[in-house]
């Protein structure tokens, strides 16, 4: 199993669209139009990365974009949709992820990842930094972590 770039997979495109709203019910267009954009700008923001298993199905993803969804626009770029399908759970994939997202954003120049989460205890032990509390654009407060890319 290896990470993938979406955005130097474009073949990829429709699938990771799709899986990624399959877990977040999010609308598929939105999955679509960020990992294009990605594609068509592979050094900036939006970033997507899947992780498949040896029979080429997504088993786990996340993205990075400027704001997951909350006031502190200002604390960019967020890590967003993480998501590792419940069999593969307790491997270390999304510890690999993180990683490999943090050494993808440090290669684009940036100093500082965040995200936002509702779990306790799980990005702590990945080497995230619980931050601050901020206010969801739907008007709930979610803690905000943040690690050093």
């Amino acid at each position: 199993m290896k990470i993938i770039k979406l955005a130097n997979h474009p073949e990829l495109r429709e699938q990771a669209a799709m899986w990624f709203s399959d877990k977040w019910g999010i609308p598929v267009e939105v999955y679509r139009d960020s990992i294009q954009s990605s594609i068509e700008q592979p050094e900036g923001i939006p970033q997507w990365y899947v992780m498949l298993n040896e029979h080429q199905h997504i088993i786990a993803g996340t993205g990075v974009i400027d704001n997951d969804f909350h006031n502190r626009k200002d604390l960019s770029p967020n890590l967003c949709a993480l998501f590792v399908e419940t069999s593969y759970r307790k491997q270390n994939i999304a510890k690999q992820l993180l990683d490999f997202a943090r050494t993808e954003m440090k290669s684009l120049g940036y100093e500082k990842l965040y995200l936002v989460t509702d779990l306790d205890d799980f990005y702590e032990k990945c080497g995230w930094t619980f931050l601050t509390t901020v206010t969801e654009d739907e008007g709930g407060l979610i803690k905000m972590y943040v690690a050093n890319t």
